[in-house]
C-alpha cells in the first residue's frame, strides 16, 4: 500500500503524512506540482527527522505518475467528497495507492475519471472537508488494520 497527494500545497500537511508513513512504514507518492519549494523549511519542520525513514517518489505530473502506476499493477483508490461510498465498507488491497488531494482544490474531473475507486471519510452535513493530514491518518489506520500491516 501506499499514499499519494495529488498537487499538495500545504508543505506542513506534506511534513505530517511524510511522519505519519515513515512511522507505518507506508511509501508516499508526490504529484507534482507543489504549491511550494519541495525542501521548504516548514516541510522539514513537521516531517522533522522522520523524513530519513521514509521512502517517496516523485512524479512531475498526473500523467507521470498514473502511467507509472499502471505499469506496476497499483489500484488508485481516490478519497473525495464527492463519493458515498464509505472507506469503512472498502476491502483495502496491499497493491492500493490511497489517492489524496489537493487542500485548496480537491483532484480535478479527469482524476476523478481515472482512478479504480472513490471513497469517502463520513462527516457531518454541512462541512466541507477534514484536513488532508487527519484524513490520512484515519485512513491509513483502517487500511493498516484490515491489512494486519503493523
Amino acid at each position: 500500500m501506499r499514499i499519494a497527494l495529488f498537487e499538495p500545497d500545504i508543505p506542513q500537511n506534506t511534513g505530517n503524512i511524510f511522519r505519519l508513513g515513515a512511522c507505518l512504514g507506508i511509501e508516499i507518492d508526490i504529484i507534482e506540482p507543489t504549491g511550494y519549494v519541495f525542501d521548504d523549511k516548514r516541510f522539514r519542520r513537521s516531517s522533522m527527522d522522520y523524513i530519513k525513514y521514509i521512502k517517496y517518489k516523485r512524479h512531475l505530473d498526473w500523467d507521470n505518475f498514473f502511467n507509472w502506476s499502471e505499469n506496476n499493477n497499483y489500484r488508485i483508490v481516490l478519497f473525495t467528497t464527492k463519493s458515498q461510498k464509505k472507506y469503512t465498507d472498502y476491502s483495502f488491497q496491499e497493491n492500493d495507492i490511497l489517492l489524496f488531494g489537493r487542500e485548496s482544490a480537491g483532484v480535478p474531473k479527469y482524476v476523478h475519471q481515472s482512478v479504480n475507486e472513490q471513497l469517502t471519510i463520513p462527516m457531518v452535513k454541512g462541512l466541507r472537508s477534514i484536513n488532508v493530514s487527519s484524513s490520512v491518518a484515519i485512513v491509513a489506520g483502517e487500511a493498516c488494520r484490515q491489512l494486519n500491516s503493523l
